[in-house]
């Protein structure tokens, strides 16, 4: 062996031993491990539950924040086709311009996020942090026209990215 071959060879193992030891300081001294998780929550901020739900676990209301008479009866039963669990529905007190508004509590990230998809991500989202369970009240508005389809929910839901913790609350372990 040539004295050129044995020196590379020292090179990259030398190369190799250093590049090492950056792996390991960088996993032992790792300060964001806990980063996004209510560890680091201040005293009495709620914990959000900002897993993504599937359809059968997502508890829904569903009002009507338009003038068209049994607009929330018909989403409903859209929602129900769907596997959605629907608890009440009814008219909204006011009337809503927006396509739709979403009003959950920290137990409802997740599922709102789902919901978002179904309106094409033009919902207002509405958290309230006293609220103290899961489910999600849909307010639908004069420019609602139609729940997307599968397809275009999961198109929306890969724009949408993971569920995010509103103002004031903080993201919950993600089991």
């Amino acid at each position: 062996m040539s004295f050129a071959r044995v020196r590379a060879l020292v090179v990259v193992g030398l190369l190799a031993a250093i590049a090492l030891v950056f792996v390991v300081v960088a996993v032992l001294r790792d300060t964001q491990s806990k980063a996004g998780t209510a560890e680091n929550c201040p005293e009495g901020w709620p914990i959000a539950d900002v897993r993504l739900r599937e359809q059968k676990d997502v508890k829904i209301n569903v009002y009507n924040g338009t003038e068209e008479v049994g607009l929330a009866g018909s989403v409903a039963d859209d929602f129900r086709n769907r596997k959605f669990q629907v608890k009440k529905e009814g008219n909204a007190p006011k009337a809503v311009d927006d396509v739709a508004v979403l009003r959950f509590g920290p137990k409802g990230v997740g599922s709102a996020h789902l919901l978002r998809a179904y309106f094409l991500n033009n919902a207002k989202l509405e958290p309230d942090l006293k609220r103290k369970d899961d489910t999600v009240d849909v307010i639908l508005g004069n420019g609602f026209q139609q729940l997307a389809t599968t397809t275009e929910v999961n198109q929306s839901l890969g724009d949408l990215g993971s569920p995010q913790a509103p103002a004031g609350t903080c993201p919950g372990p993600v089991k």
